[in-house]
């Protein structure tokens, strides 16, 4: 069974930087493109980054572009969110995710979710 673990969170100034991390486990790290979503209360699920298998390719929505890098590192079967200049609207509970085919920005096409992180912005 595949499981993810997000680590990280928590709370932060507007304009502080945060560093999340997803640790997976059962299976292998590099068959899997990587995402990351949030969710804020009251909203739904929201694509944030992504990575793909090897790391050639990233996508970022556009609110979180210039200031968010996802990375990985297969060998130690992590994947990284940097968050840089935080904004208070970047709220919300994060989540990694892992999809066996491609990268992909749509949440239903994922296989595999962690249990979330908070990270907290505040004003």
């Amino acid at each position: 069974q595949v499981e993810l673990v997000e680590s990280g969170g928590g709370l932060v100034q507007a304009g502080g930087s945060l560093r999340l991390s997803c640790v997976v486990s059962g299976g292998t790290l590099s068959s899997f493109a990587m995402g990351w979503f949030r969710q804020a209360p009251g909203n739904e699920r929201e694509f944030v980054a992504g990575i793909s298998w090897n790391g050639g390719r990233t996508k970022y929505a556009d609110p979180v572009k210039g200031r968010f890098s996802a990375s990985r590192d297969n060998n130690k079967n992590t994947v990284y969110l940097q968050m840089n200049n935080l904004k208070p609207e970047d709220t919300g509970v994060y989540y990694c995710a892992a999809e066996a085919i491609a990268l992909t920005t749509r949440a239903s096409e994922y296989d595999y979710w962690g249990q979330g992180t908070r990270v907290t912005v505040s004003s």
